[in-house]
């Protein structure tokens, strides 16, 4: 890629496929986009882009280099495929371009640290050493349009069971029967609805919409707050 690729690039402005970052500031954040890419289509990440769209660049390349592709490395589970480009924009600054690859490893996670008091903790060289005590949460998102989200349970089972090539079957019965229903009047439904609609367990409701959408028979659209699922296109 050369530097009228990126303006052209920076110029269709952040989406689904594209996520800019202006500097590698807080790169335990920024992992966060790269997961999401490899978990949903792929996509690129620019660093040294502003959200106004206006190509920075940066001064210390190698660096912000080094600690994204440390970040990477030590918060993303498992590892992800990538590749890194610098594109010179003049008075000595370059911008990162990070292409992630759609994954067939899915569901990739974030590994965090748990909200606990820093409580005995240490410095070396300014780099944070947590206690020994403290543990890890992993966190898997998901790009939906041009934000990186959370993938709720039924968004990470059904992409950790996308890779499987297995035919996918399942039983048509009364709680099919009345989600069916459902959907024909309200195009949407959420696992809390059709766990009411049908009179059924929740996790029963949840294991039934995965298994539908491994069907073919509905999508699922992630949310932020609740993830809908609707009819299938054909």
């Amino acid at each position: 890629m050369d530097y009228k690729a990126l303006r052209e690039l920076v110029r269709q402005g952040e989406g689904k496929y594209l996520e800019f970052k202006l500097k590698t500031n807080h790169p335990e954040k920024i992992v966060r986009e790269v997961v999401a890419f490899a978990n949903t289509d792929g996509g690129r990440l620019l660093i040294g882009i502003g959200d106004d769209r206006s190509i920075k660049g940066l001064k210390y390349v190698d660096e912000d280099e080094y600690l994204l592709t440390r970040a990477i490395e030590k918060y993303c589970s498992p590892g992800i495929e990538y590749s890194i480009d610098r594109i010179p924009i003049g008075e000595e600054r370059d911008v990162l371009v990070f292409t992630v690859y759609p994954s067939k490893g899915r569901p990739h996670y974030v590994l965090q640290e748990t909200d606990t008091p820093r409580v005995n903790t240490t410095f070396v060289r300014k780099k944070y050493v947590p206690p020994k005590n403290s543990t890890q949460v992993r966190k898997a998102y998901v790009r939906v349009a041009d934000k990186s989200i959370q993938a709720s349970w039924e968004m990470r089972e059904i992409l950790r069971r996308k890779s499987d090539d297995r035919n996918v079957r399942f039983q048509y019965g009364d709680k099919e029967r009345k989600l069916m229903q459902h959907l024909d009047q309200h195009r949407t439904v959420t696992v809390d609805m059709f766990a009411s609609i049908a009179n059924i367990p929740r996790n029963l409701a949840s294991k039934t919409l995965v298994l539908l959408v491994l069907a073919n028979v509905l999508e699922v659209h992630p949310d932020e707050v609740v993830d809908h699922f609707t009819m299938a296109a054909f």
